[in-house]
């Protein structure tokens, strides 16, 4: 028999979900079969699968040795990590980071040490904050994802705590998004709200938008105000602020394409063999703003309510040329906040 005794960062999840963490050679199926035979008992009691774990709670697990991986729990991968990371914002509980264009946020086919949420990892294993071996279930995370060539702030989680309840502020839309943006061609409407229908095709890695509903879309709404022009290479560009109502793939940079705006640098919904040879390297797209607009109880993070962080324009590598003065841009925001 083994016992698993749940810690802080185990407690309020699902027995299943801890148990697929932490005994991940235990098929799904088997799991199952255990609890429904008494084999997986919580606090020497009949357990149910969606039973909330609390902490000090007892898992016994009457089943062979065989199903618990020797996981490794080494720290020196991390260890070897010098980390780099440009923090916008730190508590105890979370991180706010500035993700740099053509900077991994989590490891794709290639893998590899120089994702962002290694260099996290890394960081709070080098601040004494995160031990992978006093954990069960839980490490460090990224709360949300910005693509690999677009820059922007990023989320990371440093508690159990505070991963649930930030996922659930971008679930319930209590985070205000916007973005800067640079664009083809001049922008005739100062400011609008622009509406439309976005559905996903998850094989090519692209999405499609049309101005009414079709099969398998969804509603999209991305605001935007126009901040500034100017000629580059002999044609017009515009400098946006875009302001996410809704959140999907690709939103901004499909929806503006749609409305004949392409963003400077974008490939994928744009043709960018000028953009390329005129050294961009990537789509012009950069999170700068993060609001939290809590309307509910956020427990231990009620203390964001209202809060706001800004990457100044002047970090953002496409704003050179533009005079922002007069803007309305709120001030930039260095670690501590306000």
């Amino acid at each position: 028999m083994r016992v698993l005794k749940i810690q802080k960062n185990d407690a309020g999840q699902r027995l299943d979900k801890f148990l697929t963490k932490a005994v991940k050679g235990l098929p799904a199926s088997l799991m199952y079969k255990f609890i429904r035979t008494k084999k997986i008992k919580v606090n020497r009691a009949r357990a149910d699968q969606k039973q909330i774990l609390c902490e000090g709670d007892e898992i016994q697990l009457f089943i062979k040795d065989e199903f618990f991986e020797a996981a490794s729990k080494d720290t020196s991968a991390l260890t070897a990590i010098k980390p780099k990371l440009d923090i916008v914002y730190e508590d105890e509980h979370i991180m706010l980071l500035n993700k740099r264009p053509g900077v991994l946020v989590h490891d794709d086919a290639e893998g590899g040490e120089n994702t962002l949420i290694m260099h996290v990892q890394a960081y709070l294993v080098a601040q004494g904050e995160y031990n992978p071996a006093d954990e069960q279930s839980f490490a460090p995370a990224l709360c949300n994802r910005i693509d690999r060539n677009t820059g922007g702030i990023v989320i990371a989680a440093k508690d159990a705590e505070a991963l649930r309840v930030m996922n659930e502020m971008i679930r319930e839309d209590e985070l205000s998004k916007f973005y800067l943006c640079l664009v083809h061609g001049h922008v005739e409407r100062e400011r609008a709200t622009l509406r439309g229908y976005l559905r996903k095709d998850s094989a090519k890695n692209q999405v499609r938008v049309e101005d009414k509903s079709f099969p398998g879309s969804k509603e999209i709404i991305t605001k935007y105000r126009v901040l500034g022009e100017r000629r580059d290479g002999g044609e017009t560009v515009s400098l946006l602020e875009v302001e996410l109502v809704t959140g999907r793939t690709h939103q901004i940079r499909a929806h503006m394409a749609h409305v004949g705006h392409p963003l400077v640098g974008d490939g994928k919904y744009g043709v960018n063999r000028d953009d390329k040879r005129a050294g961009y390297k990537f789509q012009a797209l950069y999170a700068y703003r993060l609001r939290f607009d809590l309307e509910r109880d956020a427990g231990g993070l009620n203390y964001l309510r209202g809060r706001e962080f800004v990457i100044s324009p002047d970090e953002v590598w496409f704003t050179k040329g533009f005079d922002l003065s007069g803007k309305g841009i709120p001030r930039a925001q260095r670690k501590g906040g306000s």
